[in-house]
């Protein structure tokens, strides 16, 4: 089986291929609701791949996060409290854990280009924050 910081890196090459995707998607011109879409598209995977990454490292220190309803902010909760996250990183995902339910459960043509955009526009700096926090942690 394959160490943690393997399977972390795997998964941080995934997140860095949708970054890449969504500077594609929002570098057109013209964003309609097809581009959008693929914009919201990669805004999800994004924070999918920093869910999955906690999930491993929470698995590793033998945390569990409950399968309830509420697991999502669960996730953030408990890896922010094992310190595997600042509670202000835990703070800036709870805009993207929002984007995420949103993603799921509504549809492509309720996006809107200007707070996807927004997201969208930070997502690198939130994404490099959190890998910079993951990091001290895989070292430390």
């Amino acid at each position: 089986m394959a160490s943690l910081r393997e399977r972390v890196l795997a998964e941080r090459e995934n997140v860095e291929l949708a970054l890449a995707g969504l500077r594609e998607a929002l570098g057109r011109s013209q964003k309609t609701s097809v581009e959008l879409a693929a914009a919201a598209t990669f805004v999800h995977n994004v924070y999918n791949g920093i869910e999955n990454i906690l999930r491993q490292m929470l698995a590793a220190r033998s945390i569990d996060v409950p399968r309830a309803d509420t697991w999502h902010q669960e996730l953030l909760k408990r890896s922010a409290a094992a310190g595997i996250i600042s509670g202000d990183l835990a703070s800036d995902l709870k805009d993207y854990l929002g984007f995420r339910h949103f993603f799921v459960h509504g549809y492509g043509f309720m996006l809107r280009e200007s707070p996807l955009q927004d997201l969208a526009k930070r997502l690198p700096t939130v994404w490099s924050r959190f890998v910079s926090e993951v990091e001290h942690e895989l070292d430390g």
